[in-house]
C-alpha cells in the first residue's frame, strides 16, 4: 500500500477516535505535505483556525514556521507538518493524557513518512514524540536524540517566538540555520 494511502487511512482512524474528540474543539487536524518528506516538523496542538480549517500550523504561528521552512530553501510541499494532539483542546493547552493518546497517532504517521529528521517544535513536541520532559530553552538548536535512523531535532515553537519575540525569535530563527545545515549532509 502506498504511504498516502496509508497517511489517508490515518486521518481517518484519527477522525473516526472518540479518545481524540474527548474534550475537544473543531475538526481533525492530522498533519499534512510530502508523504516522502525527509524532514517533519511537529508542533503542539491545533489552535482556532487549525481546528476549523483541519490544516495544520495556517495561524499566526504557521505563517512564521512557513516562512522559516521557506527560508532555508524548502517547499511546503518537500515536508510533512503535524502536532502530537490533532484537536483543538478545550483547555487550550494539551494535557499530559491527550499528549500521550496522540503519539499513537503521530508514531503510525512517523513510520509510514519515515522521515530522516523531526523537528520538535517545543517542549509539548518532544514529550509528544520522546516520551520525555525537555529544557527546550537550554536544549535547542541540537539533536537531542536518534533513533532507528531518525535524528531528533528541537527548538522553540513559533507561537513562543511570536509571544517573546525578543528573546526567541532570533534562536528560532538561529535553529533553522543549523537544522539547514544538519540536511546538507
Amino acid at each position: 500500500m502506498n504511504k498516502t494511502l496509508q497517511l489517508v487511512r490515518l486521518a481517518k482512524e484519527i477522525e473516526l477516535c472518540a479518545i481524540c474528540k474527548n474534550e475537544k474543539i473543531g475538526i481533525a487536524v492530522p498533519g499534512e505535505g510530502n508523504p516522502d518528506a525527509d524532514i517533519i516538523f511537529v508542533g503542539e496542538a491545533p489552535g482556532k483556525k487549525e481546528a476549523v480549517e483541519g490544516r495544520p500550523f495556517i495561524g499566526r504561528s504557521g505563517l512564521l514556521l512557513r516562512s522559516l521552512i521557506r527560508s532555508i530553501g524548502l517547499t511546503e510541499e518537500e515536508v510533512f507538518i503535524t502536532s502530537p494532539v490533532k484537536y483543538l483542546p478545550k483547555r487550550g493547552t494539551p494535557t499530559s493524557s491527550d499528549i500521550a493518546h496522540g503519539r499513537i497517532h503521530l508514531m503510525k504517521q512517523l513510520a509510514v513518512i519515515q522521515p530522516k529528521v523531526v523537528m520538535l517544535l517545543g517542549r509539548v513536541a518532544a514529550e509528544g514524540v520522546l516520551e520525555k520532559k525537555v529544557a527546550v530553552v537550554t536544549e535547542h538548536g541540537s539533536i537531542i536524540a536518534e533513533k532507528e535512523g531518525i535524528k531528533y531535532f528541537l527548538t522553540v515553537h513559533p507561537a513562543a517566538a511570536l509571544r517573546f519575540s525578543k528573546k526567541y525569535k532570533p534562536l528560532l530563527e538561529e535553529d533553522f540555520q543549523k537544522l539547514k545545515q544538519l540536511l546538507a549532509h
